[in-house]
């Protein structure tokens, strides 16, 4: 039975997207969808697309409303919510339920969570995990039919993150080295927020932009192929992999050719990988965020199955590595390990294994690609995280997105802790790392949400996100600038 929904507009809740705080009086002769999400949250992020295209198909008869009810600490901040928006081209109503308050009262109990709610405003459905999008479009056509009439569309005002005025950078991702037959050393960058690829050497000159800027699944030359917020980049034998995410396939830049084409991926969210190896062209994927070579096998991050899969670059097989489909922190064997959000991958100097970042569990953790089996370095559980330093079964993280191999160490960046952190597995520790170095910019900003980090030419280049550019970090001198903007 239906019933009455809850106010909206309870004291304290900030709104963003819109020129005064939504309450079912201004909403009464609309339905209402409210999306209950976390930015960290991959799956969440999986419903947008679904959500665009309801607003799209019903802009006066419904109207979208974000309940951001955060998991992290880091997520409470509303400056990082406003970046958050502007990243995900979110253009409908948003309100910061920092304490939960909105979640109690519609007794949601995970992310994503969608309620609808009648032009009456009456509690008509909800709907915990990822929508279809066609039988979503469907349900709220039936609501809308029970409309009296078509209002005008609610007035916004943006509450997104202002754009950089000159940075040639939007959120970049990954940033990875990689040499060039002719022995040229260049920097591959993923500039995600303008769906391209950057080419950089080493004094920070761009030698090649892929990717139009527009978004979309385009192969072709430089000048004509699209990408949809690339994410991850792996390098070899000439060619240059992207993990592009937005369009949950993975592209292949030919350097020599100068064109980009589509290895793996339907340019559509898939499902769990099965036991079964697949012809990659052929075979859906979710959200690749990462990507690693080595001996003729392409890894990748599958992000929005919680898995890691493989694809043999001579015969184009796809398999998965690990990873049941279950979003958790489970150590074990290859049917059995739960993996939540990987988001980063580093193989092994020796090729024995692969470092990845679990994002979702804040942890660090390695594949053993012999025996299949899955351990945890740094980590505790979906729940588990913070910023703190000392032995690794102790220390915590927040949302790692980026990890690179250094020495017998490993650099980390501690997203959500807009820091870089170092994990000494010998020395049984895990600590702060740059924080003492000098800074030599005219302005000296503090890290943001940095998510993409390498070793290169003797140093640490850190994708700062947040804040639109790279930094590099001379260990020898112990200083940073900002390298390229």
């Amino acid at each position: 039975m239906a019933v009455r929904a809850p106010e909206l507009d309870l004291p304290g809740l900030v709104w963003l997207n819109t020129d005064a705080p939504l309450g079912l009086a201004a909403l009464r002769g609309r339905v209402v969808i409210l999306d209950f999400w976390t930015s960290c949250c991959i799956n969440c992020l999986h419903v947008l697309p679904a959500l665009r295209q309801v607003e799209d198909r019903f802009p006066h008869q419904a109207v979208v409303i974000g309940v951001h009810s955060p998991k992290f600490p880091a997520e409470r901040e509303i400056g990082r919510l406003r970046q958050a928006i502007a990243r995900l081209d979110i253009r409908h109503p948003v309100v910061q339920d920092t304490k939960f308050q909105l979640w109690k009262q519609y007794a949601v109990r995970a992310w994503p969570t969608l309620v609808f709610l009648s032009a009456d405003s009456y509690v008509v459905g909800q709907h915990a995990g990822e929508p279809d999008a066609a039988k979503l479009l469907a349900a709220v056509g039936r609501l809308v039919e029970a409309t009296p009439e078509a209002l005008p569309e609610l007035p916004r005002q943006t509450g997104a993150a202002p754009e950089p005025a000159a940075a040639r950078l939007r959120f970049p991702g990954k940033i990875r080295p990689f040499r060039l037959p002719d022995g040229r050393e260049l920097l591959a960058v993923a500039d995600t927020g303008h769906n391209r690829v950057l080419l950089l050497d080493p004094e920070g000159n761009e030698t090649a932009v892929f990717g139009t800027g527009e978004p979309g699944l385009a192969d072709g030359t430089e000048g004509h192929a699209r990408f949809t917020a690339p994410q991850g980049i792996a390098a070899g034998d000439g060619r240059l992999y992207v993990a592009d995410s937005g369009n949950h396939a993975i592209r292949c830049i030919d350097l020599a050719a100068g064109r980009v084409g589509t290895i793996a991926g339907l340019g559509r969210r898939g499902r769990r990988l099965g036991p079964a190896p697949t012809p990659a062209r052929e075979t859906a994927l979710a959200s690749p965020w990462d990507l690693a070579v080595g001996n003729g096998v392409l890894y990748f991050a599958n992000a929005g199955t919680h898995q890691l899969g493989a694809i043999d670059l001579g015969s184009g097989m796809l398999r998965r590595l690990a990873g049941t489909g279950a979003e958790g922190l489970r150590d074990g064997g290859q049917a059995d390990a739960c993996l939540a959000q990987p988001s980063a991958l580093a193989l092994e100097a020796d090729g024995e294994g692969i470092v990845f970042a679990d994002a979702e569990t804040s942890a660090i953790r390695r594949l053993h690609l012999a025996s299949g089996k899955v351990s945890t370095l740094v980590g505790a559980g979906l729940f588990e995280f913070g910023r703190i330093d000392g032995p690794l079964t102790s220390a915590r993280l927040q949302h790692p997105l980026d990890l690179a191999p250094d020495g017998s160490a490993i650099l980390v960046a501690d997203s959500f802790n807009d820091t870089m952190r170092r994990i000494d597995q010998a020395a049984d520790r895990v600590e702060e790392y740059g924080g003492d170095f000098h800074c030599e910019d005219p302005l000296c900003l503090p890290l943001r949400e940095p998510a993409g980090l390498c070793l290169w030419q003797g140093a640490i280049f850190l994708a700062d996100t947040g804040n639109h550019r790279i930094l590099r970090y001379d260990r020898a001198a112990r200083c940073y600038r900002t390298w390229f903007r």
